[in-house]
């Protein structure tokens, strides 16, 4: 009774993005190689890195490599760094798989790959960033499907007359495009998970 009560006085709601708005099932989308790289080496190295690591998007990209018949090498030296990435050798390489900040943190020139990745946020893509022994080397895309349940959910908040605030860690472009998609009033993006208090 007294959360209805509560729920009265409410006018905004902020709800995390994935596995909340999303059915936090990512599926791996597409594999991008910069020149000089191969593709089936990116997504090899990328997954196997990714097999140690325990974030939602880890799954996507080994489930992906394995839906592809890659064959999985062995990890050596992990390191994880929360909101960023993650970091480790295969195959006598050093890979560094997650955003621009992790490739802020490790000194690593992007090169093309914000602008390539730009044009997957777009399409609503969240999209990972992959160096090999400190060089970039390519992207992988991964999308989180919308679940059946949310358009739904949230035009009954908005008809009480709530305002809904979407919180992701995703880049401010995915994010963007699908707050769109729901009619979401407000986006705070690119948000690290101990930033996540302070902002609500």
């Amino acid at each position: 009774a007294e959360a209805l009560e509560t729920m009265e006085k409410v006018d905004t709601v902020v709800m995390d993005k994935t596995g909340t708005l999303t059915e936090g099932k990512p599926a791996l989308m597409t594999v991008q190689a910069l020149v000089g790289f191969d593709e089936g080496e990116v997504l090899r190295l990328a997954a196997s890195l990714e097999r140690a690591s325990e974030h939602p998007l880890a799954a996507a990209i080994v489930g992906g490599a394995r839906e592809r018949h890659v064959d999985l090498s062995v990890v050596s030296e992990f390191r994880s760094f929360t909101g960023k990435g993650v970091v480790g050798e295969v195959e006598g390489k050093v890979v560094a798989l997650g955003n621009p900040r992790l490739f802020e943190e490790l000194g690593i020139n992007p090169g093309p790959l914000a602008e390539r990745a730009e044009a997957l946020h777009r399409q609503g893509l969240t999209v990972m960033w992959v160096a090999l022994d400190n060089h970039a080397a390519g992207l992988l895309g991964v999308a989180d499907p919308i679940k059946a349940s949310t358009p739904e959910a949230i035009r009954a908040l908005h008809a009480m007359g709530i305002r809904i605030i979407m919180l992701t860690g995703d880049s401010r472009t995915t994010a963007e495009a699908v707050a769109r998609k729901l009619a979401i009033d407000r986006v705070e993006a690119e948000v690290l998970p101990d930033q996540k208090n302070e902002v609500v």
